[in-house]
């Protein structure tokens, strides 16, 4: 399994791609547990697992994972949510995340999790809010007394299959600025589309709660363009299928002609962010099954506001610094795209502009003097 003590480096820069700053916007609490940790809480509720060996277990989870579908992927998710069901178990779950994205020099973290899916052993929504808010919390001291300084926030996810839309809403809005900083839907994507949850985005835009929404992964055009006028999405969560809506053609010598279809056009005119996440898209045939086929890049040339995610580092077996390595060895990325890729998301960020402005600062710095 791939961690974040793993160093990579820019193929043919000698640049260290885990040294450098980063920013992560899609990362999954529930996806990006140690497997060790696993283990350890699943023995504390007698919990049978498929294996009580880390390295065993990292690569089942990595197996299962590449199903080749979104929904079977998702299955790997009973594993972990069962672990972080009580105030301990999400409180070492939560340190244990942040400490793994300051390893990966990462210096800003959005961690998206489903309060909801964390109820079963009797806490309340707000006491798994508090609790996750802790353990990240400890997560950001343990690491600064390593010497890593790292900022985290946290996306509250309603399941868009379920119907607690408006009470997750309501949650993100209660806690919003107290660790908080936006709303997400997730799950099931196929049939489910962010209009069944108007409401609940309608009291978020009441209350100035910004929002992502998981569309264009498993679903059309049609999701995406759901989550921006129904969700009236800041971002969207993969998004990878707006591709679709991108018509290439060869022109013999003059290179290619490419035109935006409507949903294309009006993301990239108003640079919302794309949160892609290379690895996971292949996993769950989002698009292609080689990395040469992700549109990453044809986004990139295009000038669509990219970034890069990890999505869940459990069942990809990745960091944001291999998924900047594999990119870079893919389509022959140097030191300034990396650099733009962050600032692109340091741009998209939850925070506000000047926090956002002083992890731009860091980034440009950074990035020049590598």
């Amino acid at each position: 399994m791939n961690n974040a003590a793993d160093e990579y480096i820019l193929p043919g820069g000698g640049a260290s791609i885990s040294a450098l700053p980063k920013i992560s916007l899609h990362d999954h609490l529930d996806g990006g547990l140690r497997p060790q940790t696993i283990i350890d809480l699943a023995e504390e509720i007698g919990l049978e697992l498929p294996t009580t060996d880390a390295a065993e277990l990292a690569t089942w989870f990595t197996t299962q994972a590449e199903s080749g579908t979104l929904v079977d992927y998702l299955k790997t998710f009973d594993v972990t949510i069962a672990v972080m069901q009580t105030r301990s178990g999400l409180y070492r779950v939560a340190r244990e995340f942040v400490l793994d994205l300051a390893a990966d020099g990462v210096i800003y973290g959005e961690v998206r999790w489903a309060p909801e899916q964390h109820l079963s052993a009797g806490l309340t929504l707000d006491e798994v809010v508090e609790a996750v808010q802790e353990g990240l919390e400890a997560g950001v001291a343990d690491a600064a007394a390593e010497g890593r300084v790292i900022r985290v926030a946290q996306l509250l996810s309603a399941m868009r299959h379920a119907d607690r839309g408006v009470e997750i809403a309501e949650l993100a809005v209660r806690h919003h600025g107290k660790g908080v900083a936006g709303f997400d839907i997730a799950g099931a994507e196929d049939g489910f589309p962010a209009s069944r949850l108007a409401d609940a985005f309608d009291l978020l835009a009441r209350n100035f709660v910004p929002v992502t929404v998981h569309a264009g992964e498993a679903d059309s055009l049609d999701s995406i363009k759901s989550a921006l006028f129904d969700g009236r999405a800041l971002r969207i969560g993969h998004g990878v299928r707006v591709a679709e809506d991108i018509n290439t053609q060869s022109e013999d010598d003059e290179g290619m002609y490419v035109t935006l279809g409507p949903v294309a056009e009006w993301i990239k005119d108003r640079q919302i962010a794309l949160e892609l996440a290379p690895s996971s898209n292949l996993q769950t045939n989002a698009w292609g099954t080689e990395l040469s086929d992700h549109p990453f890049d044809l986004l990139y040339q295009l000038g669509f506001r990219v970034t890069v995610n990890v999505d869940n580092r459990l069942m990809s077996a990745t960091s944001l610094s291999r998924e900047l390595f594999l990119l870079a060895e893919e389509f022959g990325y140097g030191l300034d795209d990396l650099a733009q890729f962050q600032l692109n998301a340091a741009a998209a960020s939850f925070l506000p502009l000047d926090d956002r402005d002083d992890l731009i600062e860091q980034i440009l710095v950074a990035f020049e003097r590598a």
